[in-house]
């Protein structure tokens, strides 16, 4: 019987080290590329969105932000370009993530928001993070499994740097790829990019997101059922939400097949609704929206269903940005909403209506739960654990993203392996 050697003994050890000192290297220097690059892009979000709210007449520019967006992804050779969704397939079933994905998304989502679409940031930070993961992966000569491992590492860091939340970015990069199943290999170089992304662009000048929520209930067993009551009809406002964004794409695509015209007839639409709801409420983000409900300020009860309307009439079109702003902006409507009916406090209400949007559109749990304690502190933790979970658990297997895997049934301990509804 052959005995084990002390070389061999070692063998795991030196591997794990070697691993760890190889992946602090490359997530410093992910971290500090990308969040270099995505606070820059930060506040040209900014700067672009003060723009428009001091000139209204930005709006009736989508027309020619529209088809500058379409030339430019044509010119480019990236009209089949899947935005997120191909980032999310380099990862589960290897397809390549372009390097011209970064300035383009960079330029496109700074169009969009110039002329007030309804559209995120967050989206475009994964697209922007994971191109440049890419990049930086086959500059160093990483190997095809190490270069998602990058991805997923700039992917964290683009989240982290615009949106300030590190730990649920990092997260969140390693769990939305395949439900059911995370990239631990990737959680070292995740958490250090993020940490690092979200440092730097603190520094540079971008605050990180936090909201007050204020007074929270004792919770109890009418806590309980509140939590249980929200996580169910957010599943459905969640499942509506992502059926609407596929079917309004779905619609462009059937009635205007030429991308021109799409973008064109879907700016005139767009225009047509700021004009029918002059406040400019939905335009944007939606962070205007967010604000007022945590500030105390009255918004129209219908507002998470405009949110949504406008969303969907400029993403589909062919505006670029993201979905995930928008989904919170929806969630802290709808929460407004329920506030209203309920008479429970605004902030609880809203700020959990925002952690349920954001895990039915994403199908991340754990990830949506560290983001809830780094937007609104840990007060209202058995409210949100409660809530996530019912609301996760009946959204089925709907999404934002049509790439995503379902690895294993959320009702059972079975393989099933099958992608999200549209």
């Amino acid at each position: 019987m052959n005995s084990i050697t002390t070389d061999e003994k070692l063998k795991p050890l030196r591997q794990n080290i070697h691993y760890f000192l190889k992946w602090t290297g490359i997530s410093l220097v992910t971290g500090v590329i990308v969040g270099l690059v995505g606070t820059l892009f930060g506040h040209g979000i900014q700067l672009v969105t003060s723009f428009w709210k001091g000139h209204g007449w930005t709006l009736f520019l989508a027309p020619f932000a529209g088809l500058a967006i379409v030339w430019l992804y044509r010119v480019s050779h990236e009209e089949k370009n899947k935005g997120t969704d191909m980032v999310i397939e380099s990862i589960s079933a290897g397809e390549d993530v372009t390097a011209a994905t970064a300035p383009l998304i960079f330029i496109s989502t700074l169009l969009s928001h110039a002329v007030s679409a309804s559209a995120g940031r967050e989206g475009a930070a994964l697209q922007l993070g994971g191109s440049l993961g890419n990049v930086i992966g086959k500059a160093i000569h990483l190997d095809e499994k190490d270069r998602k491992i990058a991805i997923m590492c700039g992917m964290s860091a683009g989240f982290a740097a615009l949106f300030g939340t590190p730990l649920a970015a990092g997260v969140f990069a390693m769990e939305v790829i395949s439900i059911g199943v995370m990239y631990y290999a990737a959680l070292v170089p995740c958490l250090f990019a993020s940490f690092l992304g979200a440092a730097i662009s603190g520094k540079l000048g971008l605050v990180p997101e936090h909201y007050d929520i204020g007074a929270v209930p004792e919770f109890g067993l009418s806590g309980a059922a509140f939590a249980v009551l929200l996580g169910i009809l957010c599943a459905c406002v969640g499942i509506f939400l992502c059926v609407s964004l596929h079917q309004c794409g779905h619609f462009y695509r059937k009635y205007f097949p030429n991308p021109y015209l799409r973008v064109v007839a879907g700016a005139v639409i767009f225009i047509g609704l700021t004009l029918l709801f002059p406040s400019r409420l939905y335009n944007g983000s939606g962070a205007q929206i967010i604000e007022r409900v945590f500030e105390g300020e009255a918004i129209p009860v219908y507002a998470f269903l405009l949110k949504i309307l406008f969303t969907g009439v400029a993403l589909g079109a062919g505006f670029k940005g993201g979905e995930i702003v928008p989904t919170l902006t929806v969630g802290a409507a709808f929460g407004y909403a329920v506030a209203l009916v309920t008479g429970l406090p605004v902030g609880l209400c809203a700020s959990a209506g925002m952690a349920c949007l954001f895990v039915s559109v994403t199908n991340c749990p754990v990830s949506t739960m560290f983001m809830a304690f780094e937007l609104f502190g840990f007060s209202a933790m058995p409210y949100y654990s409660i809530a996530v979970a019912v609301c996760f658990t009946l959204s089925g297997y709907y999404g934002l993203y049509h790439s995503q895997k379902f690895v294993y049934s959320k009702i059972r301990t079975e393989f099933i392996n099958r992608k999200s509804n549209e």
